[in-house]
């Protein structure tokens, strides 16, 4: 019995994840101006340990956004077995460009 092959194939652009860059770096921005708020309280290390805070709460969730994001667009495709031998033996790249859907 022969294994079935598949082609991955990653669809993720740019676009999916720029609203994502986009909520994290207002995020930071607004950690960064509490910060510069408390710096004025005379208490650097109160404004310090808030944007540390910020930062280490705020990227696991980056991270799981990303993560999530570009699983949702690996896709797989089974290959026709005769298709693959007939191209290799012909010689022609079996790699194709990947296009964004639009």
């Amino acid at each position: 019995m022969e294994s079935q092959k598949y082609r991955l194939v990653c669809t993720l652009t740019f676009g999916d994840i720029y609203g994502q860059i986009i909520v994290w770096l207002l995020v930071l921005f607004i950690s960064l101006a509490a910060a510069m708020a408390l710096m004025g309280a005379s208490r650097p290390v109160y404004a310090l340990a808030t944007v540390g805070l910020i930062l280490v709460l705020s990227l696991p969730f980056l991270l799981f956004a990303f993560v999530t994001t570009l699983l949702n667009h690996i896709e797989f495709y089974p290959v026709d077995a005769a298709a693959d031998s007939r191209r290799r033996t012909s010689g022609v790249p079996s790699q194709k460009t990947v296009q964004a859907a639009s």
